[in-house]
Formats: C-alpha cells, sequence, structure tokens
C-alpha cells in the first residue's frame, strides 16, 4: 500500500461502466508530500482526464524517487487504464521519476514522450527539452511523465488530448483507425448515390458548377 498525501477529490464517484477508464494521477513532490506547498500541477492533469471521460483517483502525492515506482505498480497491480505522473522530471538531483517509471515499464512509447517535449520547445520554451519523462506500458497500464509545472501539464495534456482515447482502445485490443472513422463532415461531403450526374442543362449551369468553392 503506499502512503502519500492526497488533494483534492480523490476518488471520482462516477460509475466505471458509464467511463472510458480508470485514470490515477500521481504528483512526484518532495515538499508538496511534506505540506510545504500544495500540488498545483496533479489538480489539472486530474481535471483534464475528468473532460475526457475518465474516472479519475488522485492526485496522489508521494515523494521522489522509490515512492512513485512504488505507486506506479500499484497501480498496475489495481490495472488503471492510465496514469499520469507530474514533477520528477528535470535534472536536479532528486528528480528521479523517470528512473523509478522506467523500472515498472515493459514497453516504452518514446513517441509521446518526445512529442510532449516539442510541445514546450515550439511553444518558445527551451527548457522543456530538459525534461527526462517516460512513457510507456506496463500490463495493461499507459504510464506518462509529464513535467511538475501547471503550464508543462496543460501542455502534455494538450498533445494527449489527440491520442489517449484511441491509446486506451489499442491496449484494449482495438484495431488501428480506417476510412470508417472518417469524421462525419468529410463522409457527408461524398455523394451518396452511386448514379452519375445528370448533364448540364447549358453551357452557364455548367460554368456555374466548375467554379472552385474556397
Amino acid at each position: 500500500m503506499v502512503v502519500g498525501r492526497e488533494t483534492g477529490a480523490v476518488t471520482d464517484q462516477r460509475r466505471a461502466d458509464e467511463a472510458i477508464g480508470r485514470a490515477l494521477v500521481i504528483t512526484a513532490s518532495n515538499r508538496a508530500a511534506a505540506g510545504v506547498y500544495p500540488d498545483r500541477g496533479g489538480p489539472v492533469l486530474v481535471e483534464g482526464l475528468r473532460g475526457w471521460g475518465f474516472v479519475v483517483d488522485g492526485p496522489l502525492v508521494v515523494p521522489d524517487g522509490e515512492p512513485v515506482a512504488e505507486a506506479l505498480r500499484d497501480a498496475v497491480h489495481q490495472r488503471y487504464d492510465v496514469v499520469l505522473t507530474t514533477g520528477g522530471t528535470g535534472l536536479s538531483p532528486s528528480d528521479r521519476t523517470p528512473e523509478a517509471t522506467r523500472s515498472v515499464l515493459e514497453r516504452e512509447v518514446p513517441g509521446l514522450a518526445e512529442a510532449i517535449r516539442f510541445r514546450g520547445t515550439s511553444a518558445g520554451i527551451p527548457t522543456a527539452a530538459l525534461s527526462r519523462g517516460l512513457a510507456g506500458l506496463a500490463g495493461q497500464t499507459l504510464i506518462v511523465n509529464l513535467p511538475g509545472s501547471p503550464g508543462g501539464c496543460r501542455d502534455g495534456l494538450a498533445v494527449l488530448d489527440g491520442v489517449l482515447v484511441h491509446a486506451v482502445d489499442q491496449i484494449r485490443g482495438g484495431d488501428h483507425p480506417g476510412p470508417s472513422s472518417a469524421s462525419p463532415s468529410s463522409a457527408s461531403s461524398e455523394p451518396a448515390s452511386s448514379e452519375p450526374s445528370p448533364e448540364p442543362a447549358s453551357s452557364a449551369s455548367a460554368s456555374s458548377e466548375a467554379v472552385p468553392r474556397g
């Protein structure tokens, strides 16, 4: 059992069968775990995950290092679909979240971690390149490390927004999206009938149909 400080709404009371999946947020911070200052990144991640339809537990606030690995192993044992961590990904001596995460992961998903770093650097935050966060799978659980700042958490959510729900579906055995997954608007732009179009009544009407739309 992991002992840590829990902040905010610890347990989401929505029915699991109405949710996309179960998620846990872990905040890695010695000072936040000791109550020196409040956890600011964890609540951002909880709000984002709930907005996507997950049942979310946490934030669970633990000290850096081995307590993070212990919390991750416990989350995998409890079969969470997604675990997002915040904090401990930098270069200071106590930043050990990537090492703790790697000890739990079975398969890495490097593209996610790279995309999160790129999101920050492309927004004009060069220090985002110093984040050592990882992403990967442990059993059926997707684990993603995010920076400790609220802004870094929001950047991470912006990247995950386009892929997280599909990733969970794939982990459960779902297929890659195909042509049938096109948006309704793009699908409706194609003609519903295979019958040939009638000939234009006049050259004037033909030219009006040929004008491209902006």
